[in-house]
């Protein structure tokens, strides 16, 4: 009972133990990731851009010195100062402000987005870093082996049941799981790169992966219908919403403009005459109305927006049949790894009862080392694969997860 307990803690906890671990680097790639903080970046800017638009036109100011003066009845004119300000149509400045919003919410999409494919790859490399450091764990377990049985193999040979070649092939056999090993070793090398530029880390910086990881009992139900709500939908549906608000914001311009103004002219007085409005400074208030008559560009901006509009349906349409298929993929992929991850399992305890014969059969003194390297590579065989049908397992819930989560 206490030996199953401890199993079952075991397989309770690493898979719990594996998720903190892969979240908190996640996090930190979120924080560190020179590209995530560009995308941040772009929506600030555009939220920036609300602020930009929520104006109204320049002021206009004008100054002129007559250089004929002309003359009034008042006085000669002297020079004239003019000030004017244009008005948009009523709820032009709003619509402004609402396309602005909706680009802004366009972009926070887009940053939604960057940040699961971000994860995503985050976590597809910290499974290939699992990868190499299990197949470099069993390979070592199975030098060790190797070296038993090579021990055993002298032994043998000094009593006559072993021949020189039975020891020397046991070596061969050593030299290239090291060879092997070796190689694993520049692997993790390489990847640990990759996944330390993802951190936006030093390259050398020291990275924890779990030495063992275990599948889960068994999967949630995944529906195609789950990806309704995906990011990469959604961005479709604000980027609808800003050509609908663009389009309002298309009317509204096509309205006429109100301007209102003032112009102040300083009159010189006459000196030789004597009356009441003598050399009065004219004070001109004024209005003026901006109508687009020639409105051909914005009957071209309605219909520029209805084909964007179509177009952004189409895009949609043709995404989600990607996802779905992708998820689809996903799926079966993860299947097939739990169905291999399942028969690697079986055949391991089959050639560990296989092993066991051959080393009661060396209490006898009839092993055949021939058949321990046979065995001892169809050990290291499964082994691998079931250390690929775990990788591979995880690699695809990842995908499965920036999918429908």
């Amino acid at each position: 009972m206490r030996y199953f307990l401890i199993i079952g803690i075991i397989l309770f906890t690493l898979p719990r133990m594996s998720a903190q671990q892969l979240q908190s680097y996640i996090l930190e790639a979120e924080t560190n990731n020179p590209e995530i903080q560009a995308f941040e970046l772009r929506y600030n800017i555009a939220e920036e851009k609300i602020n930009e638009v929520n104006t109204l036109p320049d002021t206009e100011f004008g100054a002129g010195y007559f250089v004929s003066e002309p003359e009034t009845r008042t006085g000669a004119q002297r020079a004239r100062f003019s000030v004017k300000q244009m008005l948009p149509w009523f709820g032009t400045i709003t619509a402004r402000e609402n396309y602005a919003s909706s680009m802004a919410e366009a972009e926070y999409v887009e940053m939604v987005i960057a940040k699961r494919k971000l994860a995503l790859s985050v976590s597809q490399a910290y499974y290939r870093l699992y990868g190499i450091k299990a197949k470099q764990k069993v390979l070592e377990n199975n030098i060790q082996l190797l070296e038993t049985y090579e021990r055993l193999a002298l032994t043998s040979l000094e009593v006559g049941n072993a021949s020189a070649v039975d020891v020397l092939r046991l070596q061969i056999r050593q030299n290239e799981l090291q060879q092997q090993k070796e190689i694993l070793r520049e692997d993790f090398i390489a990847q640990k790169v990759e996944f330390n530029n993802l951190l936006n880390k030093e390259k050398a910086a020291p990275i924890t992966v779990v030495d063992s990881m275990v599948l889960p009992i068994q999967e949630l139900s995944v529906s195609s219908q789950d990806l309704t709500l995906h990011p990469e939908l959604l961005k479709y549906e604000k980027l609808y919403e800003s050509i609908t608000q663009s389009e309002a914001l298309n009317q509204k311009e096509s309205l006429p403009n109100l301007g209102f103004g003032l112009d102040y002219i300083p009159v010189e007085k006459r000196p030789d005459m004597n009356f009441g409005d003598n050399g009065k400074d004219i004070l001109m208030p004024m209005v003026s109305v901006s109508i687009p008559i020639f409105n051909n560009k914005y009957n071209s901006r309605t219909r520029q927006n209805e084909l964007r509009q179509q177009e952004i349906n189409m895009q949609k349409e043709e995404r989600l049949n990607k996802l779905e298929t992708l998820l689809s993929q996903a799926v079966q992929s993860r299947n097939s790894a739990r169905i291999s991850y399942d028969i690697q399992l079986k055949n391991l305890e089959q050639a560990e009862d296989a092993e066991d014969i051959l080393i009661r059969n060396y209490e006898t003194g009839t092993i055949n080392f021939n058949d321990v390297l046979d065995i001892q590579e169809l050990q290291l065989k499964f082994q691998i694969s079931q250390i690929e049908s775990i990788k591979m397992y995880y690699v695809q819930s990842a995908i499965i997860n920036y999918l429908i989560n």
